[in-house]
């Protein structure tokens, strides 16, 4: 079942109002500030050379060893949907649960799909995918269990859409010479402009020249990649925004236990947590017109991003503080 977060248009049709937090995403609401576009990026086609230095400045911001190649889409999704296509049609193992395009990807291109709850359970697979670290709740495995992994499945996809979050963990930096893996990374999350449409693949040569085959020319907009090239160069600000995050998620979680919810893990860009029915926890936020996110798999299950300005956090606190089992 494709179902998403941020479909704030739902909530709008279903409940009223025009002055939502969307917080049914993990997108951050800080979002990195816009700098000054030229008008040269709205006027002519991307070249290669600007193509080349936004993969390398994502390259070098994700400590990324050398050995990779990269190549930027319009988003990590786009890259999503090239997956299916990179080998012949098979066994593909999806960690699970975890984001529903991976699954309904190869199972539209004819692949046959199964779940897995461990990457262990993985091995033998033609085709392996792992969210890392996962949504939506948050678990994370270290770059030698996935290193082994790849020895183990005939081709290895890791999703680090979330991954700024937790650069430890990030298999990009130890992945060099290994020839069946491909690194998903996503820049809209972190940086908060999911607007821009800007992802990232890596893998060994001869996979991203397949991809590069398959996505065309120009699949990044020249605005997105002035604005990745200024914003992956920014360290001090990637830096600053993990601790702010942190103490954020922190709050989340502090506001969420005294409303009677429990915590069941996530990243400091989303929180997952355990109510007691998360239809009626829903409801009962989107009464104050703020938006989240429940799952078709679990009656309890209630993901919840992160306000960014703080009257975002007084509603937020102000509707946690009358849940009904608060």
């Amino acid at each position: 079942m494709r179902d998403h977060g941020g479909n704030i248009d739902t909530a709008m049709a279903r409940y009223g109002g025009d002055d939502w937090i969307d917080l049914s995403t993990g997108i951050n609401r800080r979002p990195y500030p816009m700098p000054t576009l030229p008008d040269s990026v709205w006027h002519g086609l991307p070249t290669a050379r600007a193509q080349g230095a936004l993969v390398t400045a994502a390259a070098q911001a994700w400590g990324a060893d050398t050995r990779l190649a990269g190549l930027a889409f319009g988003g990590a999704q786009a890259a999503i949907q090239l997956v299916p296509h990179l080998a012949p049609k098979g066994r593909a193992h999806v960690l699970a649960p975890s984001y529903n395009e991976h699954a309904a990807c190869l199972n539209a291109a004819g692949w046959t799909v199964q779940d897995s709850a461990t990457p262990q359970s993985m091995a033998g697979a033609d085709l392996a995918v792992l969210v890392n670290p996962n949504n939506p709740d948050g678990r994370c495995w270290s770059p030698a269990d996935l290193l082994e992994l790849a020895q183990n499945v005939g081709f290895l996809v890791v999703d680090e859409s979330f991954g700024d979050v937790t650069p430890d963990l990030s298999l990009l930096p130890h992945a060099g010479g290994v020839t069946n893996l491909l690194v998903l990374r996503s820049f809209g999350k972190f940086y908060g402009l999911a607007g821009l449409r800007l992802g990232f693949a890596f893998g060994a040569k001869p996979v991203i020249t397949r991809l590069a085959d398959m996505a065309g020319p120009w699949p990044v907009s020249g605005a997105a990649i002035c604005v990745g090239c200024h914003a992956l160069a920014d360290r001090n600000w990637a830096d600053a925004m993990r601790v702010q995050l942190g103490l954020d998620a922190a709050r989340a979680d502090d506001l969420a236990r005294a409303a009677g919810w429990t915590s069941l893990g996530g990243t400091s860009l989303f929180r997952l947590y355990d109510t007691e029915d998360a239809d009626v926890a829903r409801d009962h936020l989107a009464g104050y017109q703020i938006w989240s996110r429940v799952f078709p798999y679990s009656s309890r299950w209630l993901r919840l991003g992160l306000p960014g300005p703080e009257r975002e956090w007084q509603r937020l606190e102000q509707a946690l503080a009358r849940t009904p089992t608060a």
